[in-house]
């Protein structure tokens, strides 16, 4: 159960912005899974995953496999890529806006 659920507007719009405001799909040009993506800076990049996208990811199910299972906080690799290529293409901006 969440500890703090937001009632006014204002609270709710910046939720919203925090959690969906700038997302941008991206396709992996590898396994072609769809994740939506934002970039803050240079150095931060959030990626929100579906079950589908997990499940189309080779990378994440070659770890899953391993002993101790797959270490969520490690990235898919060739995801990275190929965001960074979107970011060189014009696909995803970098940099927040009014903070989001």
């Amino acid at each position: 159960m969440a500890s703090f659920v937001p009632r006014s507007p204002e609270t709710l719009e910046d939720q919203r912005l925090y959690t969906e405001d700038r997302l941008v799909e991206v396709a992996c040009l590898d396994c072609l899974a769809r994740v939506r993506v934002k970039k803050n800076s240079d150095h931060q990049t959030s990626v929100q995953w579906s079950a589908e996208a997990r499940s189309a990811c080779q990378e994440f199910v070659r770890r899953d496999a391993g002993p101790g299972r797959r270490d969520v906080h490690k990235p898919c690799s060739r995801l990275m890529a190929s965001i960074d290529d979107a970011v060189r293409a014009g696909a995803v901006s970098v940099g927040a806006y009014d903070g989001y």
